[in-house]
């Protein structure tokens, strides 16, 4: 029964800080009626005189009728219809933010006006504002370097295309489960933009859409997932070289090899044949034409998305619960945090998504604080002050302590318990799976019994 350990980050976003407002009331709460319980119980370990502390807090109805109003903001917010609606433009900066009457007048307005009805989705117009980015820096880099390439501006481009990196492979997200980003007249374009940009971005040819949408979402961290965690010890560094090594060198073989087995050989032809296309594309690139400026444009950029998707999935699937393990509240967590959500579109939401995967990535904190009760209620896991690749370092350091500082608790269950109870917890729900347990929790089928 601790407060929350660390201030909001001043980049948080809107959204993420009203729920996170929401989370300490209810903790607030949690504590003040503890307290006066324990005063008025006149139970005691000992005579001592015992010095309680009074907690100011809100009362349930308070909160709740908090809650209400939040969501209904949320909901306008993301409403065209809604004098409130606010779409979002840039990532860096939130629209409201904006006060120059120059730049708001004669370029942010005329822009947001022309987006709307561009993009797919209304509140999307930052999704054409990372086009155009992309189109004005990150392809004609590219070129350049193939056209004339210079020591001093490769490494440049890299670590420009590593900053890109998150926002892109996120917006890919949305793209790959809405079937695009933007309005159907410009279908064109947007089925076609992905095989100019994900190379650049560490991305093989639809791999992304086959692994993530096609079998991750249809396996759910359990055993037959090729990116499942079940199997490994998650607190531990030789376990995840282990499963690192497996996604980087046998993925294009293990893909196509799960659709066989599940008897969906169209999938297997397609995902296999576009691994194949796209190292067949990098091979040419780097014998045939610029083996240098290959190095930097694509080879290091898909060394490193390979390694950040699994320290990520790693981080987002580390805490599964030994209870419920196939149950999506309990092998998914919740970041309310900034580089997650301000930056990757509200990716910090995991549990939201695998509850439903077609949720448009703005509904994701109305989501989550309309069901803010079962989230309670199925133990579920939420941290903020913490991002994935943190969360990953932190577990593989056992720096529990942490973890369980970044901790929200949710649910009376969790309140109650102390720092070193939360880090303990933590600790218990990453353990490996022994083989007589998968089949035990998920079915015979799945486990490798001998």
């Amino acid at each position: 029964m601790v407060n929350l350990y660390f201030q909001p980050d001043a980049q948080m976003t809107v959204q993420d800080r009203m729920v996170l407002n929401i989370l300490q009331k209810e903790n607030d709460q949690h504590k003040a009626s503890t307290g006066l319980k324990q005063e008025n119980s006149g139970d005691s370990i000992s005579d001592a005189p015992v010095k309680h502390t009074r907690f100011e807090s809100e009362s349930p109805e308070d909160i709740q009728q908090l809650s209400e109003q939040t969501l209904a903001h949320f909901k306008d917010l993301n409403d065209p219809s809604s004098k409130n609606f606010e779409p979002t433009v840039f990532v860096t900066v939130d629209l409201p933010d904006i006060k120059s009457p120059f730049l708001r007048k004669y370029i942010v307005e005329p822009f947001v006006r022309w987006g709307r009805s561009v993009v797919r989705v209304e509140t999307d117009v930052v999704m054409l504002t990372h086009l155009f980015l992309y189109l004005f820096t990150s392809i004609p880099s590219a070129i350049y370097l193939f056209y004339n390439f210079h020591w001093w501006h490769a490494p440049f481009h890299t670590a420009m295309q590593l900053y890109y990196m998150g926002s892109y492979t996120l917006m890919m997200h949305q793209h790959i489960h809405m079937r695009g980003i933007l309005s159907k007249k410009y279908k064109l374009v947007d089925g076609a933009f992905p095989y100019v940009l994900d190379p650049l971005m560490g991305h093989t040819w639809n791999s992304y859409y086959f692994h993530h949408v096609k079998h991750h979402h249809i396996e759910g961290n359990g055993p037959n997932d090729l990116s499942s965690t079940v199997r490994f010890q998650r607190d531990d560094p030789w376990n995840f070289l282990q499963y690192l090594g497996r996604f980087y060198f046998l993925i294009w073989f293990d893909l196509p090899r799960y659709f066989f087995q599940n008897r969906k050989p169209g999938l297997a032809v397609k995902a296999g044949g576009s691994e194949i296309a796209s190292y067949l594309f990098l091979t040419t690139m780097f014998m045939r034409v610029d083996a240098r400026a290959t190095i930097f444009v694509f080879l290091i950029p898909l060394a490193i998305m390979r390694l950040g998707m699994m320290i990520g999935n790693w981080g987002q699937h580390a805490f599964v619960d030994e209870l419920e393990p196939d149950s999506d509240f309990r092998s998914s967590i919740t970041v309310i945090d900034v580089a997650s959500n301000r930056y990757c579109f509200n990716d910090g939401y995991h549990t939201s998504h695998h509850l439903n995967p077609l949720r448009h990535w703005r509904d994701h904190p109305s989501a989550f604080l309309a069901q803010k009760h079962q989230y309670a209620s199925e133990h579920a896991l939420v941290f903020y002050n913490i991002d994935y690749l943190m969360i990953t370092f932190s577990l593989l350091s056992k720096n529990y302590m942490h973890l369980a500082r970044c901790m929200v608790p949710v649910g009376e269950d969790q309140m109650k318990m102390s720092v070193e109870e939360r880090a303990e917890y933590l600790r218990r729900k990453t353990r490996k799976f022994s083989e007589e347990e998968i089949a035990a929790k998920w079915g015979k089928q799945y486990a490798r019994l001998k």
